[in-house]
């Protein structure tokens, strides 16, 4: 190059530093030299000196050197030219001032020093930790962080809970991201932790523990992005997720023998409810068919003897009226019902002694004996 070390000189402007007292570019004093004020006119005829070694024959005019200029002004304005990706927002400044934003594409701005550009990553997915701390590999035990993990219940216990925090920058308002936060990560997790603390102190344990872990971590994320949001931020916090909730280890195996207890309990009513839902249907329906039972027997009796009361009445109706026939109509039934069931033997009164007699009974069993003898297998021939 021109200013190469051809004759043992330092740089473009000569010798510089060592012990042989080289030139600096103002002169062979400077401004730390022996305290003269600088000759502009010298300066810039010692540029101009040095910028003839960069044109073929050493000499070029006030024209040839505007043209330089321009070219290099006009270089310089075309590396304001700048690609966004489709996962990235543009945030333009002027002079250190936020002028606006650009999506993704070919974009212009000023050019360094006076412009600058920053393209921020607004689809990622970043996580945050609180309450433990995970091996970078991915593998092995988490470490715990018991100072961001205890946390007091408003029911004055203490749970240990470890969760983490997914977000990403707001596309709409990545410039509030890119200026108001100086640490974005420990700003979001010192926010999730304060939030966490809010929603566990305003429940039981036992819940915390069982039933409403869900319903935390929304809230939670509710919390956090109005808090962020407040911030001006530009954050957007998608989820919230309970990586373990337990008590401290110091009282653990005490919490789950309580809550084993407690499930024994539950079951035991569980099933105490399920025998009385069976057994005082049943005796509910045993209760009313005993009821039904005797209010048939009551309206059974009650219409027997009334029935009977009324017979009664015919009868003595009928004996009123006629009482010889009567007399001997209750005679005859009477011995009709009497002398039905019994072996019968008749007797001639006016006759000598005993004299034959048809065996009426013997005859009819006989009868009822060879009826029913057909229907035997093998009884005929």
């Amino acid at each position: 190059m021109p200013w190469s070390n051809q004759s043992g000189g330092g740089g473009p402007w000569g010798q510089r530093g060592g012990s042989g007292g080289g030139k600096s570019p103002w002169g062979s004093g400077g401004p730390q030299g022996n305290g003269t004020p600088p000759d502009l006119e010298d300066i810039l005829r010692r540029g101009q000196d040095r910028l003839k070694d960069f044109i073929p024959g050493g000499s070029m005019g006030g024209k040839g050197l505007l043209a330089l200029i321009l070219g290099a002004i006009v270089i310089w304005l075309l590396t304001g030219f700048y690609t966004v990706r489709p996962n990235e927002v543009g945030i333009n400044m002027i002079l250190g001032r936020f002028t606006g934003t650009s999506g993704e594409g070919l974009r212009y701005n000023l050019p360094y020093p006076i412009g600058r550009v920053i393209k921020p990553n607004v689809t990622e997915q970043q996580r945050i930790e609180v309450g433990y701390r995970s091996t970078p590999n991915g593998q092995g035990r988490a470490r715990d962080v018991l100072e961001e993990s205890l946390m007091l219940t408003g029911d004055e216990n203490i749970v240990d809970i470890d969760f983490d925090a997914v977000w990403q920058v707001n596309a709409a308002r990545a410039q509030d991201f890119v200026f108001n936060l100086q640490n974005p990560e420990g700003t979001i997790k010192s926010v999730g932790e304060s939030a966490m603390r809010e929603v566990i102190g305003r429940r039981n344990i036992q819940a915390i523990l069982t039933t409403e872990q869900a319903s935390v971590a929304q809230e939670v994320r509710q919390i956090m992005q109005q808090t962020l949001d407040a911030y001006g931020a530009g954050v957007l916090v998608n989820v919230v997720q309970l990586q373990a909730v337990q008590p401290p280890s110091e009282v653990r195996q005490a919490f789950f023998d309580v809550n084993a207890a407690q499930q024994d309990a539950v079951r035991v009513q569980n099933e105490a409810q399920t025998f009385a839902s069976r057994v005082v249907p049943e005796s509910r329906g045993e209760a009313a068919r005993t009821v039904q039972q005797a209010e048939a027997y009551r309206e059974q009796a009650v219409a027997d003897a009334t029935g009977q009361a009324a017979r009664f009445r015919q009868v003595y109706e009928a004996y009123r009226q006629s009482p010889d026939v009567s007399r001997e109509r209750m005679f005859i039934e009477t011995m009709e019902r009497v002398l039905s069931g019994v072996d019968k033997v008749i007797i001639d009164q006016n006759g000598q002694g005993v004299v034959p007699y048809l065996p009426l009974t013997q005859m009819q069993q006989r009868q009822q004996n060879q009826g029913a003898a057909p229907s035997q297998p093998g009884a005929t021939r």
